[in-house]
């Protein structure tokens, strides 16, 4: 496992060392397994102290998500298949984290779509003005 990193986006690629994993017993029934053996895995992910982030996306996810990223996996029996999900979910959470919306660019409507919309209007308007006239 020393020296692997796993791709987050184009320009980010985190290494594993700079993910701490933590195992624990699982919550919830199961047995005696469950109660024996260390299933549980959260994988904790320290932004200020990684040197796989600029500046920038540092200031970014901390704005967004927190200085710690933490991700809790106990969905399996197996500790292994268990440390590969929190693994997905903390990538996604950065992922997520350092993802930089689109700026929204301001539009007009176009001539044809005020006009039909006056039009309607001008409908409508004159619809009611004849059933007033009617109610009279």
């Amino acid at each position: 496992m020393p020296g692997e990193s796993i791709r987050v986006t184009r320009s980010v690629v985190l290494p594993l060392s700079d993910v701490d994993f933590r195992t624990s017993r699982s919550s919830g029934p199961g047995g005696q397994h469950a109660q024996k053996t260390e299933t549980r895995v959260e994988a904790l992910f320290d932004v200020e102290r990684s040197k796989a982030l600029t500046d920038a996306q540092k200031r970014r996810v901390l704005e967004r998500a927190g200085a710690v990223l933490r991700a809790v996996a106990q969905d399996e029996r197996s500790q292994s298949r268990n440390r590969e999900l929190a693994l997905e979910r903390l990538v996604g959470q950065l992922r997520e984290a350092l993802r930089v919306p689109r700026r929204r660019r301001p539009t007009k409507p176009s001539k044809q779509s005020i006009e039909r919309r006056l039009d309607e209007k001008r409908r409508r308007s004159q619809l009611k003005r004849q059933r007033a006239s009617q109610d009279d």
